[in-house]
């Protein structure tokens, strides 16, 4: 029960589900999640961390970028149900849209993107 409670805690804040979206489009560092959602550095590793406690997130470090990604279907059987509602609202959300738009034109930036 705790999982689902942690789960539905970071669901609770629209930065948060934002970051999921993107992140179902591709592998983000956390540059590129700044630049997609326009927040600052601190606000968007603060936020990945959470949700990666919450179990939705993997990592891996490829240089000096750490990539996060939606977890697999093992994370916990409700995981992948709290996703798909995720993604159907996001779909028809404007701001998730330009989120996107946004993810699409970013690029991995050297010193100004500092590794979680």
């Amino acid at each position: 029960m705790k999982q689902l409670t942690r789960a539905a805690q970071a669901l609770s804040d629209e930065t948060r589900l934002r970051i999921l979206n993107i992140l179902m489009a591709q592998e983000c560092c956390v540059c590129e999640v700044m630049q997609a959602l326009e927040i600052s550095q601190t606000r968007a590793s603060r936020n990945l961390k959470i949700l990666d406690d919450a179990g939705f997130l993997n990592m891996r470090t490829d240089g000096l970028y750490t990539l996060y990604s939606l977890r697999d279907a093992g994370a916990g059987r409700f995981c992948n149900e709290l996703l798909a509602a995720v993604k159907k609202e996001m779909q028809a959300n404007e701001t998730a849209k330009k989120d996107v738009l946004r993810l699409k034109q970013s690029k991995r930036v050297g010193p100004g993107c500092v590794p979680c």
